[in-house]
């Protein structure tokens, strides 16, 4: 009796543990499932958001020329081929480029995959016939991937879905790294067993791991190799294959597993594999290329193509083997494949971001409006304003600008820096951005150097005294010797030059930058006035100082501070505030923000038009004339150059009609560089702006604006050809109501009042009616005849 009730405690000891086991596997179990449904079914990986240059818009008559267009297809990888069968291909045929483009999802809308018809004359786009033409008649290339904003973890990734993926690839991978995979639940007993045994005896580490298994390794768990770790592998394998088809398993997979290192940045995925080692889509890849990418699963590092290329090509060898032993190729395909180079890339095209400098701007605003976490990990998609053309030509015309200046002083200038910066005034995109002559280090200059800036605030002086209508181009200004008490001291400014140059015209003293006159000038209006319009142009008030000296340029700014100030006078007195982002769409393709445009009036237009005609006068006959004279004078470009105290910075900013373009050269420590505005900035200025497709200023003339010949010395309507005649932009309502003796054969004389004067009482030739004139006037002329001259009372504008 006794033996059999230890015999039947023994047994229900027995039961209960084996109970216990099973309730605790199966609390594993639940738990072990719940951490693969929820990672599985929800957010799978923190994909980086994904910045994006503008996409390169193709229509009848479009400002672009062949070269550039084919250097954009260059930029994104397109191939030159004999057809145009593939995707990402072109065939060049003289005047006529045929074009496979890859399509695009820009989330609000699609660009489809078609084969483009591309004809050129006269340096720009003649024709375009399309596959898949638009309503609008406008086709786009994909945009450019110009860089990431990657997670912590310093993963990246291009998702891919499984109906993308080529077959071929498909084939490699199951032929090499799983046989059976569409016929096991997620274990390969046998393969599961070898590694067990050889992990318990420490003998050679063995594989065996089904793909869902190398899934569940990556996706799920850390690298160590241990037996607990071999189990929870096959649990988990098998609960992902109970709950999920094989296509889904497959394709997580395929965007999980990792292919290799780039820095400090994991590369995970064949879809980011195929733009990392061949700079191309995958669907584009041939097979020897795809069967390259399969073999790196058994070793990135081992099989790195640019260190290894010996051993990258044999394995590659092996995975076609592979296909070729299950009858997914021919023996003559098998031959062929072999037979072809690895022919990966010279270089990672997911290194550094190529233009890093533009795209620190963009994280800047990303990162004043998004949270980190949505940056890092939602999948963003980010279309900014940067035209790769553009910037690629910006930025060696910069580089090699700023070369030739150091080369010419290495002593004092072989540190020299700078930065430049180029937008569309007309809606404040920004196309370039360059911050240093030198690799990105995280100090943008374009961004972050601010420096006093010299003379290139002249123009807000100049402003002031076309506004208050006392002022014309034409008018006398003192440049003379003024002492202003400033700070308890008195503040004497000097000309560049030391010397004095006496009574001048308005336009005179801006081209030529006079600082005593512009000195006097804006004590006549007031530091308030002053600071008003700076403020006015977008600059903080608390970066504006108290003293007089901020009219010679004693304030610190950055280039980008400048570029939004000379934006109001590129545009006619329009603030759009210069912007590096279109729009950012969501993982889903939803569009989260569209950066439209915005746009305030800051300047009166009459008084913007005539500012621009002194910044013209600036290019044509004072400081800026080195570049007016190497670009064409059509263009009737407009700017100002900036030298600060001691030359320790040169500037220069200006425009055309369609490019806003500001140039600052110094040294980090704030030495002395000895260059002017003129001497450096401005030939680097140049050589950016040639690099461009220009168009000519054309502000439209306000009709509260007539241009006149007015005599400099007296201030009365003169005539072309008369000395001292200057024909300049100026109010309807302040036409001089008096000409010379020169400029009057040019007008119609009424009867004289005073024969004794010099001038006379004339009407403009481009008055409407004489006669009306006539009678209109009758009442001022009366009003006048005491007075020692007769006047010009008409508003017409003087005629050639």
């Amino acid at each position: 009796m006794k033996s059999e009730r230890g015999i039947g405690i023994i047994a229900l000891l027995f039961c209960i543990l084996v109970i216990g086991a099973f309730l605790a596997l199966s609390i594993y179990l639940i738990r072990l499932d719940n951490i693969v449904r929820d990672k599985f079914e929800g957010q799978r990986w923190d994909i980086p958001a994904k910045v994006f240059a503008r996409p390169l818009e193709i229509y009848t008559n479009a400002p672009l020329n062949k070269a550039d267009f084919v250097q954009e297809l260059k930029l994104l990888g397109y191939k030159s081929a004999e057809s145009y069968n593939k995707t990402g291909s072109y065939v060049d045929a003289g005047d006529t480029l045929f074009v496979h483009t890859r399509g695009f999802d820009f989330g609000e809308s699609v660009e489809p995959e078609q084969v483009l018809k591309v004809s050129f004359a006269n340096n720009q786009i003649a024709e375009v016939s399309a596959t898949k033409p638009s309503t609008t008649g406008i086709a786009r290339l994909e945009p450019m991937l110009i860089g990431g904003i990657y997670p912590q973890h310093n993963e990246d990734r291009v998702l891919i879905k499984l109906n993308r993926v080529p077959k071929p690839l498909i084939e490699a991978l199951i032929a090499t790294e799983d046989r059976n995979f569409y016929l096991h639940h997620g274990v390969s007993i046998r393969g599961t067993a070898r590694a067990i045994v050889s992990n318990i005896t420490g003998g050679k580490r063995q594989g065996g791991s089904t793909l869902t298994q190398q899934l569940v390794k990556n996706f799920y768990l850390t690298p160590e190799r241990t037996l607990k770790r071999k189990a929870n592998e096959a649990l988990m394998a098998m609960l992902i294959e109970l709950h999920y088809d094989k296509d889904e398993i497959l394709e997580a997979y395929l965007n999980e597993v990792n292919l290799g290192q780039n820095g400090n940045y994991s590369i995970n995925g064949y879809g980011l594999a195929s733009q990392f080692y061949f700079g191309l889509p995958l669907r584009e890849l041939n097979i020897s290329q795809q069967a390259f990418l399969v073999g790196l699963v058994q070793g990135p590092s081992l099989y790195n193509p640019w260190r290894n290329p010996e051993a990258a090509e044999k394995r590659r060898n092996i995975v076609l083997n592979n296909m070729l032993v299950m009858g997914y190729l021919t023996q003559e395909q098998y031959e062929t494949e072999t037979a072809r180079p690895l022919n990966v890339i010279a270089k990672p095209t997911m290194g550094p971001a190529r233009f890093p400098d533009f795209l620190d701007i963009v994280r800047r605003q990303l990162r004043a409006e998004y949270q980190e976490g949505d940056l890092t990990n939602q999948g963003l998609r980010i279309f900014t304003t940067l035209d790769p053309i553009a910037q690629t030509k910006v930025q060696s015309a910069f580089k090699e600008s700023v070369n030739r200046l150091a080369n010419a002083n290495p002593r004092r200038l072989k540190d020299l820096q700078g930065a430049v910066l180029v937008s569309h005034p007309e809606n404040g995109e920004l196309v370039a951005a360059v911050g240093s002559t030198q690799d990105f280090t995280g100090f943008n200059r374009a961004l972050d150097a601010k420096r006093q800036v010299g003379s290139l605030l002249k123009p807000v002086i100049y402003l002031s005294a076309l506004e208050s209508g006392r002022y014309n181009w034409a008018s006398p200004v003192q440049d003379t010797e003024i002492s202003i008490p400033s700070a308890g001291k008195s503040w004497t400014p000097r000309n560049y030059s030391g010397s004095e140059h006496g009574v001048v015209p308005m336009a005179q003293a801006l081209a030529n930058s006079y600082n005593l006159s512009a000195v006097r000038l804006g004590q006549e209006f007031g530091l308030s006035t002053f600071r008003n319009h700076l403020i006015k142009f977008g600059v903080s008030s608390e970066n504006i100082p108290q003293y007089p000296s901020i009219y010679l340029g004693a304030v610190d700014l950055s280039p980008m501070q400048v570029m939004n100030i000379y934006g109001n006078f590129a545009t006619g007195g329009f603030q759009y505030p210069t912007k590096a982002i279109r729009a950012v769409v969501d993982s889903n393709g939803r569009l989260l923000e569209r950066y439209g445009l915005s746009v305030q009036q800051t300047i009166e237009p009459s008084a913007a038009y005539m500012l621009n005609y002194g910044l013209q006068q600036v290019m044509s006959a004072g400081t800026g004339r080195a570049a007016y004279n190497s670009l064409s004078s059509d263009l009737k470009l407009a700017g100002k150059s900036g030298t600060t105290n001691d030359t320790r910075d040169s500037w220069f900013a200006g425009y055309s009609g369609n490019y806003l373009s500001v140039v600052w050269l110094g040294l980090d420590d704030n030495k002395v560089t000895g260059l002017t505005g003129s001497s450096g900035a401005l030939p680097v200025w140049s050589n950016v702006m040639r690099q461009l497709r220009q168009k000519p200023v054309n502000l439209r003339q306000p009709d509260s604006v007539q241009w006149h010949w007015i005599d400099r010395d007296s201030g009365h309507l003169s005539a072309q050809g008369c000395a001292g005649a200057m024909y300049i932009p100026i109010y309807r309502n302040h036409v001089p109501r008096q000409a010379t003796a020169c400029g009057l054969p040019h007008y119609q004389v009424e009867p004289v009042y005073n024969p004794d004067t010099e001038y006379y009482q004339a009407v403009p030739e481009s008055s409407d009616s004489i006669e009306n004139y006539i009678q209109e006037s009758e009442a001022e002329m009366e009003r006048q005849l005491s007075e020692n001259d007769a006047r010009i009372i008409s508003s017409g504008s003087y005629t050639q």
